[in-house]
């Protein structure tokens, strides 16, 4: 099996965010033939600005994270939720991978979406937000990817069952195949 690299968003800027932690749990218990990259730095990249976004003028910030997600097999947003949505440093950075409109590094590539909120439906709408303006970019969305779950009453660090639904969506985004345009 040829390895697989999923660039990971995350949807939350604090340092010590529980979905960061997610994500960096789920790169280390990744199998050994994927690689999970968490792209830093979405708090540097500028909102998204079409006058901006021409050869030359595209902020450098920008300009890595379409590198780090073109460079990717797949892609998997990590996030929490924000009043019901997802949050505004996620919906930016698809902005940005997005364009140029089903041609942009989002374009054609297996997308999936977990995360964790206490709350009682663990950010369902906030994923819910992510798949959909993943698929109109042009991604691939992997609905059986999609774990939405609520830390009210479990340490999602740490419970195997968790952990076990997380790392089996990894799996599943990996083994997603992707299908080719007949020539």
């Amino acid at each position: 099996m040829t390895a697989t690299t999923i660039a990971v968003l995350v949807g939350s800027l604090r340092a010590d965010s529980v979905n960061r932690q997610l994500a960096e749990a789920l790169r280390d218990l990744a199998p050994a033939d994927v690689t999970l990259d968490i792209v830093d730095g979405l708090g540097e990249v500028p909102f998204y600005n079409q006058d901006v976004d021409v050869p030359g003028l595209v902020p450098d910030a920008a300009a890595r994270l379409r590198e780090r997600v073109a460079a990717a097999d797949r892609v998997l947003a990590v996030t929490p939720e924000y009043n019901g949505r997802m949050p505004a440093v996620l919906s930016n950075a698809i902005d940005w991978i997005s364009r140029p409109y089903q041609a942009g590094a989002l374009a054609g590539k297996p997308f999936g979406v977990v995360g964790t909120t206490p709350t009682p439906y663990g950010g369902q709408w906030a994923h819910a937000d992510a798949v959909r303006s993943a698929g109109i970019a042009g991604a691939v969305v992997v609905e059986d990817v999609t774990v939405s779950q609520s830390a009210l009453e479990v340490d999602v660090l740490t419970d195997p069952d968790v952990l076990a639904r997380l790392t089996n969506a990894v799996r599943l985004l990996a083994d997603h195949e992707v299908e080719t345009a007949a020539a």
